[in-house]
């Protein structure tokens, strides 16, 4: 009887203890300041070709044209930036991807080109390339590790999209579509969506097998203003920069949208997901060339990513 009555006083002490816990976690929640975007950089560390940006699994942020263009400029959570690479010939970067082991691909849309990073050593390799690309613009990854490039043609206004397995075999998987820019995969691996900038236009491709793509549904057709980049948090809501208005508008995957947020500039570029735990959004902004943030409540999918291990490790 003594044993059953320390038992249950012991059970209240942790429970009283883990509510206290959650208190203290809902207090901070509330007393952080969401959805209000700072900046991290000072204006002019970057080109006005500032795009990208991605994570590494310790939180860096990488972005494209710092200092000057064909570098990948290297940027610390608090703000501190210098160039990490800098691209031979006349190889001159967009989009950034990382896949789960740590390796980084670029679209170098003036090459034609996909190319992948070591960031040990900081070399650059083709990882693929066609000649009868417009401009590979944008990537996304597959939780297989197959890449997807958008690629616009913005004197056509016209775009298509491309298929790069682990091997860098490209294959063209839609054609015929408007200015194809902000690309992402959902976080089942199941759906790929597409923005187009010059016609407003948000669709959504089912990912069908080895990769390839079915019949596109379009989610929302906005009345004004572009779109850029674009990228989901882990439960799929969409984020997508708003190129001309100054924003980053969240939706969710049936079209409906939950808010807008001012990014201190009038032309966001892309979007990443980082920070100590996925909710710290960094925004490639062109009009003062530099890094913005804002905090959120729920974690980025690529962040949530870093936390698995790479495929074929222990």
């Amino acid at each position: 009887m003594m044993l059953d009555r320390v038992l249950t006083g012991e059970n209240l002490r942790m429970g009283r203890i883990a509510l206290l816990l959650g208190l203290v976690l809902i207090q901070n929640l509330r007393a952080e300041e969401l959805y209000v975007a700072k900046p991290l950089t000072q204006p002019g560390e970057f080109t006005p070709g500032i795009e990208g940006p991605a994570c590494d699994r310790a939180g860096n942020i990488y972005a494209v044209n710092f200092g000057k263009q064909q570098t990948i400029g290297k940027v610390t959570p608090d703000g501190k930036g210098e160039v990490f690479a800098t691209l031979s010939g006349e190889s001159t970067g967009n989009g950034i991807v990382f896949d789960r082991a740590g390796a980084m691909f670029v679209a170098d849309y003036v090459g034609h080109n996909i190319l992948k990073i070591d960031i040990a050593t900081r070399k650059s390799t083709v990882f693929a390339h066609d000649s009868t690309m417009n401009q590979p613009n944008d990537l996304a990854i597959a939780p297989d590790g197959t890449l997807y490039a958008s690629d616009p043609s913005w004197g056509a206004g016209a775009g298509q999209i491309w298929k790069i397995d682990v091997q860098g075999k490209m294959t063209k998987v839609a054609k015929d579509l408007g200015t194809t820019n902000g690309i992402e995969v959902s976080p089942d691996g199941r759906t790929l969506y597409v923005n187009e900038s010059s016609q407003k236009n948000v669709w959504a491709f089912p990912i069908l097998t080895a990769g390839a793509l079915g019949p596109r549904k379009l989610i929302r057709q906005f009345p004004d203003f572009g779109f850029d980049g674009m990228r989901c948090d882990v439960d799929g809501t969409l984020y997508i920069t708003r190129h001309g208005k100054g924003t980053v508008v969240l939706m969710k995957p049936d079209g409906e949208i939950l808010r807008e947020i001012d990014v201190l500039g009038a032309k966001p570029s892309n979007l990443c997901f980082g920070g100590p735990d996925g909710r710290t959004v960094y925004v490639t902004e062109v009009e003062h060339t530099r890094l913005v943030q804002f905090r959120v409540e729920r974690p980025g999918l690529a962040w949530q990513r870093w936390q698995q291990k790479p495929q074929g490790a222990p």
